[in-house]
């Protein structure tokens, strides 16, 4: 199923990016276009993919969105609203939610 309004999803992608001081606008663009195909990527199966954790360690993690189990929450957070400073997702080998900030992503495989 293709998702509506996915250019309003980039340019608020960017627009976070581009407060993080993430480097132009060409730059956040793209950053933004990465997220956005990691996101409808996990809708459909487990993507591999690289960030950096806050304490500066760096995470491959094998994440989804298809399937989540009822009342998946993060932090005790039900997840019925977007956030476009943090990507959230289900983390395969942990078996729990997990998010990391968008200006982290470093590679999607």
């Amino acid at each position: 199923m293709k998702q509506k309004n996915f250019r309003m999803r980039v340019m608020k992608y960017a627009y976070q990016l581009k407060e993080k001081d993430f480097g132009s606008w060409s730059e956040c663009m793209k950053q933004a276009w990465s997220l956005y195909r990691l996101a409808s990527r996990m809708r459909e199966e487990v993507v591999s993919f690289l960030y950096r954790k806050t304490n500066g360690q760096f995470r491959h993690a094998f994440g989804t969105l298809r399937g989540l189990p009822s009342g998946a929450s993060l932090n005790g957070k039900r997840l019925t609203k977007p956030s476009y400073k943090t990507m959230a997702y289900w983390d395969v080998k942990k078996e729990g939610m997990r998010c990391f900030r968008v200006d982290r992503l470093i590679a999607v495989y």
